[in-house]
């Protein structure tokens, strides 16, 4: 009793299709379809971002001066 039958899985399909619609299933899927391809070409481009990075990236700029304490103002 532990897992789902045919008949358990054909129910879901019902309630989905009441719930959502027959027309708007496909749109459903294709925005996904997109949202994985476009999720691919980011992880594609994060791999090939650190060879083509240029060789004076912010390693190479100076450390930031440390604030001076005004002498002006007093506790």
């Amino acid at each position: 009793m532990g897992s789902f039958s045919i008949w358990h899985w054909l129910i879901v399909l019902v309630i989905v299709l009441l719930l959502f619609g027959a027309n708007k299933i496909p749109n459903l899927m294709g925005d996904m379809a997109k949202g994985v391809k476009a999720f691919k070409r980011g992880l594609k481009d994060e791999d090939e971002a650190p060879a083509a990075a240029p060789q004076g990236s912010i390693d190479a700029q100076p450390a930031a001066k440390p604030a001076e304490k005004d002498s002006a103002v007093k506790h």
